[in-house]
């Protein structure tokens, strides 16, 4: 049995779309094991572009490639070349048209260490309905939905909270199929740190103020409730639509530890209060308080999810 062919791509993936399937599915048609490059965060915040955190990327490849039919790996990347330990044993490598000039700086860099070129494969890049490319960005800026068209319902989200967008983009799409999804930036009109009905009043005011012409918004605020145990935070959910119709979920909640609950009670919202115990900075727009005291269980864009879902049931069953 001769050696197996091993063929290598990478991207951002920010929104897994239909020229990012193209260009994996040609990777494994290339080799006999893939090894799929994944930005790190640091890597796509520097190319400019706004992107979905790693573990989001990440998560999401795993879920499209759970039944591939050959052996592949993820692996995190900081720049065009790759860890050498991993990619210098890649034999092909697939390209879209516009990321040919990277290919081939990986294999001047290869050839002058003695390791031989990649065979490099270069697939063309799909069209959206503008007559532009399809990108991530044009999806997560709300221009089209993830297929690149623009027929699909239109859906706003008071919030450019990509946690949030993503969170009502994999619900919506799950329900209606193609979507697109707009993030709108507003004020949610309650407190930086809404406690108790605050937070539905908060959620109900970033729906009202997103809508706009779209079919349908959403507001999804998280706040806090003091019970007789200890601090707990719940998320609500307000979905609006065109017609004037107004549904209202929230999601499970989780108690925060004791000295979280401590900060708050002293006037700290809930992320000033971990980033001064545990130095976790900006920790909405990442996995959220969840993960981090879930261990990784469960994380924020979940844990949002479920008060999407909540907020449609009554929509899905005409109550």
């Amino acid at each position: 049995m001769g050696r197996q062919t091993i063929s290598v791509t990478a991207g951002t993936f920010s929104i897994l779309h239909e020229g990012h399937k193209r260009l994996i599915w040609t990777a494994f048609d290339a080799g006999d094991e893939v090894i799929i490059g994944l930005t790190s965060d640091g890597m796509a915040s520097g190319s400019g572009k706004d992107a979905v955190p790693f573990y989001l990327r990440k998560k999401e490849l795993e879920l499209f490639l759970a039944d591939a039919y050959k052996p592949w790996e993820i692996i995190k990347i900081e720049d065009i070349y790759g860890p050498r330990e991993k990619i210098d044993a890649a034999d092909v490598i697939v390209v879209s048209e516009e990321t040919v000039r990277n290919a081939e700086e990986v294999n001047r860099e290869r050839c002058s260490r003695g390791i031989r070129p990649l065979e490099i494969v270069v697939i063309p890049v799909l069209g959206a309905y503008d007559g532009g490319k399809i990108s991530s960005t044009g999806i997560m800026d709300g221009r089209y939905s993830r297929d690149g068209g623009n027929a699909g319902m239109r859906i706003a989200v008071g919030s450019a909270n990509r946690i949030k967008v993503e969170a009502v983009r994999s619900v919506m799409e799950r329900i209606f199929g193609s979507v697109i999804v707009i993030p709108v930036e507003v004020e949610s009109g309650v407190p930086k740190q809404p406690a108790e009905l605050e937070t539905r009043t908060g959620a109900i005011n970033r729906a009202a103020a997103a809508l706009g012409s779209n079919d349908l918004s959403v507001g999804i605020e998280a706040g806090v409730w003091p019970t007789d145990d200890g601090l707990y935070d719940f998320q609500y959910c307000a979905i609006l639509d065109k017609e004037g119709r107004l549904t209202v979920g929230i999601g499970p909640g989780f108690r925060y530890p004791d000295d979280v609950a401590e900060l708050v009670s002293k006037g700290m919202t809930v992320g000033e209060a971990f980033c001064e115990l545990y130095g976790h900075d900006d920790i909405g727009k990442k996995q959220g308080a969840v993960g981090l005291l879930s261990k990784g269980l469960l994380d924020r864009k979940t844990l949002t999810e479920q008060s999407v879902i909540t907020a449609m049931i009554p929509r899905m069953n005409d109550l």
